[in-house]
């Protein structure tokens, strides 16, 4: 890697865990300057904009995420433990989680709902294939005759995601990872309920 592009991904690294805890209107361009320690020059010489840096940093963040997941999911071999693999990635939302700040999609879809529509545009774009690999995972429990044939992988992808997103608030919120141990709990019963 050139040392051009290693300043670029140093700027993208810092800038993801700014943007992550402090939100993209909480980040100025002096704080991604204060952490990266660069100037202003050095980072318009790799970026455009602040928008480009934060579009840019939740592409990476999310990357980070995955290999999460994909660490998690690695040695599963039911779907019942893969979507329990995935949802525990957040067992500990409050002091351990994957990218200081909480979620990064979460944080990135509540703000940018009101203020920053590009970047809605990608964080709808995670969500939708975030939704669609767990609804897959769903598909393909019900082909192997792991869950009931008449269960609606769309609807319970979606209530496993809206669950334990909500729980991760809840529990960055009241600093109390029980919330999202109740929610993992309420997912794993959950997919009992479908079992063949």
């Amino acid at each position: 890697m050139r040392k051009g592009e290693r300043t670029k991904l140093h700027i993208i690294q810092k800038s993801a865990e700014l943007f992550n805890q402090n939100g993209y209107t909480g980040t100025s361009m002096q704080d991604i300057m204060d952490a990266t320690g660069l100037t202003k020059g050095a980072l318009y010489r790799g970026f455009t904009s602040k928008d480009e840096i934060a579009i840019e940093a939740f592409k990476y963040a999310c990357e980070v995420l995955h290999e999460h997941f994909v660490a998690a999911l690695k040695n599963q071999d039911t779907a019942t433990a893969k979507i329990v693999a995935m949802v525990n990635v957040y067992s500990d939302a409050v002091y351990n989680p994957p990218l200081q700040g909480g979620c990064p999609l979460l944080n990135t879809a509540v703000e940018s709902d009101h203020s920053f529509p590009v970047l809605r545009d990608y964080a709808v774009a995670i969500y939708l294939e975030t939704l669609t690999f767990m609804q897959n995972v769903l598909k393909e429990g019900v082909a192997q005759g792991e869950f009931r044939a008449d269960m609606d992988a769309e609807a319970v992808a979606s209530i496993i995601f809206s669950s334990i997103e909500g729980a991760i608030m809840a529990s960055r919120l009241t600093r109390d990872n029980k919330h999202v141990h109740f929610a993992i709990n309420h997912v794993e019963r959950l997919l009992q309920t479908f079992q063949s």
